[in-house]
């Protein structure tokens, strides 16, 4: 009584096997947006000016590399979850899931590797 339907207990489908896992790090990384975007728009705020030499300079510190970096880890992957939400909601043809899950991916760890690796070099001095 309360486990759900016998043919869902033996596929290990219900409470807490995947839904929650998905569920809780969709609202973890957006706790995370909630505490991240703000303390990038409020520091870009408080720049003097906003012209290359300025933003450049800013964003070679450490303290502000580092939140970058995890402003792009934190962006994607959630934008990632949601995105395999609603392609799994329509996304029924087989053919179809198997280019789908390529493209979320690969595509969110490219952009994630992208960006990474330009804050990096803004932070070492190499751009």
């Amino acid at each position: 009584m309360g486990n759900g339907t016998s043919i869902g207990r033996v596929r290990g489908l219900g409470s807490s096997h995947q839904g929650t896992h998905h569920w809780l790090l969709s609202r973890l990384t957006a706790v995370g947006n909630l505490v991240l975007i703000p303390w990038l728009l409020v520091s870009l705020a408080l720049l003097p000016d906003h012209t290359f030499a300025t933003v450049h300079s800013w964003a070679a510190k450490p303290v502000a590399s580092t939140a970058l970096v995890l402003i792009l880890i934190n962006t994607i992957y959630h934008a990632r979850l949601g995105i395999q939400v609603m392609l799994e909601d329509y996304i029924h043809d087989e053919g179809g899931k198997v280019a789908v899950w390529l493209f979320i991916n690969i595509v969110p760890f490219a952009a994630a590797a992208f960006g990474i690796v330009s804050v990096i070099r803004i932070a070492l001095g190499g751009a």
